[in-house]
């Protein structure tokens, strides 16, 4: 009788999330979801950091403990909501980039809960451009080789992000006056304890991937932090040398959630602080980067994930409604605009093809709430690896994009490397955009560029000079 139950309720799983359909199994979706909470799982440290290390108009500060509370429920509550609708294997938290945007452009302006109030606006837009089906129309009319090209630039980003975070690569100082911006670890050389780790994860995972190790990169990820919990205990490694998260067993394992930001929102409060000339720019700067740094990432992972027909995502419509309606419960959380993450590609690379996987992850996140002083063990050095093969992974579809033409080969290659060399998925899209608009024009194609991608490139055009429109206007 009990195995009948399990049985019916295996089936009604593999039925709801079509498990079987896209070619997967329950374990591949659990350890898919798992590695996915992994390898994102430092941003409940990374992002009360960085919006508790800025002060509003009135010098008011957050509360670690709220901001904590309020990334990892609404990371939580979101991705269970993407895989219970979207049903894709998709997991959001605080956007990286547009939190700094929030903490240290928008919030100096005026108060904490005007800023969360303009970002519950962007993802009020967000969602009637999704609900209306334009968001998913400019999705469709961005050409094909460009999409591709988003994926590789997005796989070179998520690979610059884990070398980045790992200290293999660093910025050069200011002050030594030289115009290389990055250099390899600490003065152009690999040294410390923490680097060791990271590259001998990394060598690990590869070997796991290379003899085809069922949840190979889940298996790195768990031997790059058992590997440096032991050498930090045996060795004393400084907690500085490990950057944010120092692998250690925490004093407490159990703390108590602190709702007290949820709610603290002042939806027009902002224009009349900051002016409504500069409230209507930050809006539009929050708009347009969670619109098509979700867009980028969501066309990007289900391609590697195989859920694309025809250069179309399955489920699109619903996958963008959930999106715009992470980005505005960030604003109402107080942890800032919520999007979906690079490192779900993670999850997808140990074989997640369904919104299962996301269920999993979000829960693990909901746990955290509990028992946020776990979520804090893995460092940078034994999660990073996984980054950097994920985007290797991504990578491989460069070869579909037609290198011969005239029309896509300068377009898909600045879309390719301005994502990593700025940072931002966004400035990718855009320089794409313009770059082919411009040939076009050129080539006396006119119609060969569609009127939505035509617009776009005009608004993209007034994004990269959105400091100078708005001195024109003041």
């Amino acid at each position: 009788m009990t195995k009948q139950i399990s049985a019916e309720r295996t089936g009604a799983l593999d039925h709801f999330f079509r498990i079987t359909a896209r070619g997967s199994t329950l374990s591949r979706e659990f350890r898919g979801g798992l590695t996915t909470f992994v390898a994102m799982a430092y941003i409940v440290m990374l992002n009360p950091l960085i919006l508790g290390s800025s002060a509003d108009a009135t010098g008011a500060q957050l509360s670690p403990e709220q901001l904590t509370t309020a990334t990892a429920a609404t990371a939580g509550v979101m991705t269970v909501l993407m895989g219970l609708i979207g049903n894709a294997p998709l997991a959001l938290a605080a956007g990286l980039g547009v939190n700094a945007v929030v903490a240290f452009t928008i919030a100096p302006e005026m108060t904490w809960a005007q800023a969360f109030g303009l970002v519950v606006l962007e993802g009020a837009l967000i969602v009637a451009l999704a609900l209306s089906g334009v968001r998913e129309k400019i999705i469709n009319a961005i050409p094909d080789p460009l999409k591709v090209a988003l994926t590789v630039g997005i796989g070179l980003y998520i690979a610059l992000i884990g070398l980045v975070s790992a200290g293999f690569v660093s910025r050069v100082p200011d002050a030594k006056d030289t115009d290389v911006p990055v250099q390899m670890g600490e003065g152009g050389h690999l040294a410390g304890i923490p680097i060791a780790v990271f590259c001998l994860t990394l060598l690990v995972t590869l070997g796991l991937l290379a003899r085809r190790t069922p949840g190979a990169i889940l298996i790195g990820i768990a031997f790059g932090t058992v590997l440096s919990m032991i050498v930090n205990s045996t060795l004393q490694v400084a907690p500085s040398e490990w950057g944010t998260i120092e692998p250690k067993l925490p004093e407490q394992l159990v703390t108590t959630p602190d709702f007290g930001l949820f709610g603290q929102v002042d939806l027009f409060g902002g224009f009349a602080a900051a002016g409504g000339i500069a409230a209507t720019v930050f809006l539009f700067t929050l708009v347009l980067s969670g619109f098509f740094d979700a867009m980028g990432t969501i066309t990007s992972v289900s391609s590697h994930a195989g859920l694309t027909r025809d250069g179309k995502v399955e489920g699109m419509g619903r996958i963008l409604a959930v999106d715009g309606v992470a980005a505005a419960a960030g604003g109402f959380s107080g942890s800032s605009p919520n999007t979906v993450f690079l490192e779900s590609a993670a999850g997808v690379s140990e074989g997640a093809r369904t919104g299962l996987a996301s269920v999993v992850t979000g829960l693990l996140f909901c746990a955290t709430l509990l028992f946020t002083p776990l979520a804090t063990v893995v460092p940078a050095q034994a999660a990073a690896p996984a980054l950097v093969i994920v985007g290797g992974l991504m990578m491989s579809q460069v070869g579909s994009i037609p290198w011969n033409d005239p029309d896509y080969v300068l377009p898909a290659f600045l879309t390719i490397a301005v994502i990593p060399f700025t940072y931002m998925i966004t400035n990718g899209i855009g320089a794409g955009l313009i770059a082919f608009t411009a040939i076009k024009l050129a080539r006396g194609k006119p119609q060969e560029i569609g009127w939505l991608v035509g617009i776009l490139s005009v608004v993209f055009a007034l994004y990269f000079g959105v400091e100078g429109v708005q001195t024109l206007l003041a």
